[in-house]
């Protein structure tokens, strides 16, 4: 073998070693980064009442206006209170120096001229018609008595009745309240026999109460 063949084969040699190492060395597999499981968040609680019921409202308001032909009017207010419901009353235009029957009554509809859309009085328990002051179970839960007017027409009325709720199914948001042209005799029944109506306003919960 010549020294020109013996240089060809030493140069191949030089170039083919590296390749084949570099074909035999192994190259390292990159392991994919495990992707970060995503944060559950949770809603932020609700704000307001648990179980989502609503409040108990603390006063609601009648503000009566006067039936076709009368010239009655006023503000009755309903606040609650530890061992009932505070009635106040306002009231104007009203005959000087009488007494008329002051009720909640039924339904919360004063559209009728007469007011007769109102209803009877609000009675849920089903008792007969009486006083204020008699026991519950003698009396509707409607029955406020009499109101008396003075010399100028005007009229107050304060109480803590204990027949009356704000909320439940026995509520009187939403029933209306009546001044009579007459007396109630608390005997008469089934409304004491009061004669016409004078004013009817709704019972209603003002926004914020």
């Amino acid at each position: 073998m010549n020294k020109l063949s013996i240089t060809l084969i030493t140069l191949i040699a030089l170039v083919t070693l590296p390749l084949a190492a570099c074909q035999e060395r192994e190259v390292p597999q990159v392991q994919p980064q495990a992707s970060t499981p995503a944060v559950q968040t949770q809603p932020a609680p609700a704000t307001g009442n648990a179980g989502g019921t609503e409040i108990a409202p603390q006063q609601a308001i009648a503000r009566l206006a006067p039936t076709q032909g009368n010239e009655t009017t006023g503000t009755v207010t309903f606040t609650r209170q530890a061992d009932g419901v505070e009635v106040v009353a306002e009231i104007q235009g009203l005959p000087p120096g009488g007494r008329h029957g002051f009720h909640v009554h039924e339904t919360g509809d004063c559209s009728a001229p007469d007011a007769t859309s109102a209803g009877g009085h609000f009675n849920p328990q089903g008792t007969p018609h009486g006083a204020p002051d008699n026991p519950l179970d003698q009396r509707h839960a409607g029955d406020l008595g009499n109101i008396e007017a003075g010399p100028d027409g005007t009229a107050q009325y304060r109480r803590v009745d204990p027949g009356l709720q704000l909320d439940g199914p026995q509520s009187i948001v939403g029933k209306a309240v009546l001044v009579h042209a007459n007396p109630d005799d608390f005997t008469s029944q089934p409304a004491g026999e009061a004669g016409a109506r004078l004013a009817c306003g709704v019972i209603e919960v003002e926004q914020g109460q």
